[in-house]
């Protein structure tokens, strides 16, 4: 179970209607659906993985420390939420290393694990693992193996894999897919959790855990059990991505607590060591990656 903890505004598809500078002039909503999702998470005696956005944590350190005295695992989000293949290698290096000092300090436990907005770490952007090993993350979770007009590499690998680069070794977590055919489909959490019937992530996960003997790793948003948050103007298909079923979808994610266990991410691959695929050797591309 993982969560990037954002905001409304924060999301890349309003980066056009909402400027950076402005933030701070926007209702702030993310500690209080943040801990809905503490609670809710609380009384299914269930431990998940916060990937927090540097720039709430700036503003809101007393919720990262609410997060791990709940036993949660903290890891990072980044700080500004750009879009890494937007960005040069120098701006995506002093984002990452601002969040994890920020993160650290707060909560003073280390921070192993991030998480790209809007998982952008794709072909254009492959540099970011690099970056990412030298500056002492273990592990990401910002690729998804699928066709996307915003992210995604459809050939990578559907499970965790080992990457090593010139610099080290790092862990891939990618979001969870079921293979149908010549694709894969998203099968959990965001936009797909809410705007398709609860029973197709039901029906993915179930297939993951039963047929291929895998843990699924589903993602949410805290803005996404907010069906009173503020509307921004946008595109059609933005605005139909972001606002579809958000009334739904609390009483989902309940139902799927009911239905699955889950845990924080460094439980899940620390068990799933065994099963990871097998890395590339330093300085190899990975042909169905890069």
């Amino acid at each position: 179970m993982t969560i990037d903890v954002e905001d409304y505004f924060h999301v890349s598809a309003f980066e056009h209607v909402v400027r950076r500078q402005d933030w701070d002039s926007h209702e702030r909503r993310v500690v209080a659906n943040t801990r809905r999702l503490l609670d809710l998470f609380e009384r299914a005696q269930l431990r998940a993985t916060f990937f927090v956005l540097g720039w709430v944590a700036d503003r809101e350190p007393a919720l990262v420390r609410a997060i791990v005295a709940a036993g949660h695992e903290l890891a990072s989000h980044g700080y500004a939420h750009q879009l890494i293949y937007e960005q040069e290698p120098g701006v995506f290096r002093e984002d990452v290393r601002r969040a994890k000092s920020l993160l650290e300090q707060i909560s003073g436990v280390s921070i192993r694990g991030y998480r790209a907005p809007s998982f952008s770490v794709t072909p254009r952007s492959r540099w970011a693992l690099d970056v990412l090993l030298e500056e002492g993350y273990t592990y990401d979770a910002s690729i998804f193996p699928i066709h996307h007009d915003r992210y995604g590499i459809p050939l990578s690998p559907r499970h965790p894999y080992r990457i090593n680069r010139e610099g080290g070794e790092i862990l891939e977590a990618p979001a969870s897919t079921v293979r149908w055919g010549p694709f894969n489909f998203p099968v959990a959490g965001g936009g797909y959790f809410r705007i398709l019937p609860y029973e197709w992530t039901r029906w993915g996960i179930s297939r993951i855990n039963r047929d291929e003997r895998r843990a699924a790793i589903f993602y949410i948003h805290p803005w996404e059990v907010d069906p009173d948050q503020p509307r921004l103007s946008g595109s059609l298909l933005s605005r139909f991505r972001h606002y579809r079923n958000l009334d739904k979808t609390e009483a989902r994610l309940r139902q799927m607590l009911k239905d699955f266990r889950f845990g924080p991410m460094t439980s899940i691959l620390r068990h799933l060591d065994a099963h990871l695929e097998p890395a590339a050797a330093a300085g190899e591309p990975l042909p169905y990656l890069w």
